[in-house]
């Protein structure tokens, strides 16, 4: 296997995909900058994103890329709060068309026997072709691994695969969770079926088994269902999902993956407990719905990163999470105007493990 092999059977060469509870050498964010993505409150939205990487770099190093070479784009800003100075935080030229680097971004695996990283390249088109230009942002992987410093020892693998990091969901035991909605949408996948989509993430990813739900979008979700918004697993073998008030109109979809997560657990004979974790009332930004949902908390070396709204929900969700995250603190962060771009913490970050 080569340094950019676009045969990418990673299972059968010892590499896995780690749980996010893995831990970390750093975390890598992309500087938020587009206006059509935040056309109301982008000054509001880059303060909750020097928050939230501010303490980060308390724990690990974090690494965001941008444009430096563009004053417009405000990179400079980062370091603005006081507190952005006291950790551990690198800017790095390398031009995006938007913030989230869990999509576009590397998903990596780890060989710890032979101590690689591998980092996965998916064929990435903006969620279906929706948000173009998009260029910049297919290029970030490349031109993150150009310096073999920043992460060594890593291969770049390219999967014949379209498809974002958000959409992906392992644990310890290489157990996958993945949406119908998404991965096998014809905007990404046209000529492919599920089982040749769960071969390719299989071999891609060093998983075990699968379970498909159909993720149907909560509100305001531009994504066609990534799981990061749907289920998330956690060290304490649970398995919290999204939940609602069942007068809420996302109430059908959330009960119809929660029995597909059920009914693919009990088809494995895999024990997990399924844990519910209500979504807030609707939160909405210049009279539309936004995809509020806990959900999308982001791990790093000693803390769970929680999304806050300003809603009744925030608390109480904070409390759950924690529960099944014994090791970790859970701490909540402001993230309602950075919401308002349609995604938050999880979506805003993506680890690289510890090999």
């Amino acid at each position: 296997m080569s340094d950019d092999d676009p045969i990418v059977d990673l299972k059968s060469a010892g590499f896995r995909m780690p749980p996010e509870w893995h831990p970390h050498a750093a975390t890598w964010m992309a500087w938020p900058h587009n206006t059509e993505t935040w056309p109301h409150n982008l000054s509001a939205a880059q303060d909750e994103f020097r928050q939230l990487a501010a303490a980060i770099s308390k724990e690990e190093p974090v690494l965001v890329i941008g444009d430096l070479d563009d004053p417009s784009k405000g990179l400079d800003k980062l370091f603005e709060m006081p507190e952005s100075r006291n950790g551990e935080i690198q800017l790095l030229n390398i031009p995006t068309n938007d913030a989230w680097i869990r999509d576009f971004g590397p998903t990596f695996c780890i060989n710890p026997a032979i101590q690689r990283l591998a980092a996965i390249d998916w064929q990435y088109n903006a969620w279906g072709g929706k948000y173009p230009p998009y260029e910049a942002d297919q290029q970030a992987v490349v031109r993150m691994l150009a310096d073999p410093t920043r992460i060594p020892n890593c291969l770049h693998v390219r999967p014949d695969l379209c498809l974002e990091g958000g959409a992906l969901e392992m644990d310890e035991e290489g157990l996958l969770l993945c949406t119908t909605d998404c991965a096998l949408n014809p905007n990404r996948n046209p000529n492919l079926n599920q089982k040749n989509v769960t071969d390719k993430l299989e071999q891609t990813l060093g998983a075990n088994h699968t379970i498909w739900i159909s993720g149907g979008s909560i509100p305001g979700d531009d994504t066609d269902g990534h799981i990061d918004q749907q289920a998330r697993f956690t060290p304490s073998g649970a398995i919290l999902y999204a939940w609602s008030d069942p007068a809420d109109v996302q109430f059908s979809s959330l009960a119809k993956n929660l029995k597909q997560l059920r009914h693919g657990l009990q088809t494995a004979n895999i024990n997990k407990q399924l844990v519910p974790l209500p979504l807030p009332a609707p939160v909405s930004f210049q009279g539309r719905r936004l995809p509020a949902s806990y959900c999308n908390f982001y791990v790093t070396n000693h803390s769970v990163w929680v999304p806050q709204f300003d809603a009744p929900e925030d608390r109480p969700a904070l409390e759950i999470i924690a529960q099944h995250f014994p090791q970790h603190a859970a701490v909540g962060l402001p993230s309602r105007n950075l919401l308002a771009g349609l995604g938050s913490f999880h979506c805003l970050t993506q680890q690289q493990p510890v090999v």
